[in-house]
């Protein structure tokens, strides 16, 4: 997973080429994915969170195969907030880095419930200063849980589709968010952000993308020069 903390809106000159054809990258990704959502599965704004921050350098299908017992056992901040530390490190263990993992988790749920009255702050600034939490899931939850959009969530397929489509040049999260906030319009930050990882799991895989299968080839810098190679 990869956090940015950029100031969301803020054009970028590096992003400017991909202007001319985001447009017709938005009709063809909501063609191919018109149902692009957020594939955590999830109840409650504190779910979203937690199950965003087990996501770090692992599969949504792995998160999603383990937050149910997580959730069954803890399924508020007030009580996960009490949890035995250990207890939460088996459970979720097969999402790899799980020390470091539960420890934000529990400590996220004990600021939540103590500072926040139980509620996942709906705002950037505030979900900022809970443990475990970067630019990259904040945007996760605010989008999703909230309906509130402060920037595009750059993970490491956002990042991927954003850079082999001429979006942006930069290998920086910071300012790939800052290069597609410029140049797509603020409505679609959210499916754009389901989209990309969509169509990076589907076809734009980072080792073999799949060009020939590619409805954006045409569009394409890096697609359309590995095929003439």
């Amino acid at each position: 997973m990869l956090d940015a903390n950029p100031s969301a809106g803020e054009s970028r000159s590096s992003a400017e080429p991909g202007q001319v054809r985001v447009p017709k990258i938005l009709e063809l990704l909501h063609r191919t994915y018109p149902d692009a959502r957020c594939s955590l599965d999830f109840k409650t704004s504190f779910q979203l969170l937690v199950a965003t921050v087990l996501s770090a350098q692992c599969t949504d299908e792995r998160v999603n195969l383990v937050t149910p017992a997580l959730f069954a056992r803890f399924p508020t901040p007030a009580l996960m907030a009490t949890a035995d530390l250990g207890e939460v490190e088996q459970i979720i263990r097969s999402t790899g880095f799980f020390h470091n993992k539960a420890k934000n988790v529990v400590a996220a749920a004990r600021k939540i419930a103590a500072e926040f009255g139980g509620n996942v702050p709906a705002t950037m600034p505030e979900l900022l200063t809970i443990p475990g939490v970067a630019r990259k899931t904040a945007n996760v939850v605010l989008s999703n849980a909230f309906g509130v959009f402060e920037g595009i969530a750059v993970d490491t397929h956002v990042a991927r589709l954003a850079q082999r489509l001429g979006l942006t040049p930069e290998s920086d999260p910071n300012k790939i968010e800052r290069d597609l906030v410029a140049i797509f319009p603020r409505g679609e930050w959210g499916f754009v952000n389901h989209a990309l990882i969509a169509h990076g799991r589907a076809i734009c895989q980072a080792r073999k993308p799949l060009c020939h299968s590619c409805p954006l080839l045409k569009l394409c810098p890096t697609g359309l020069a590995l095929n003439r190679s």
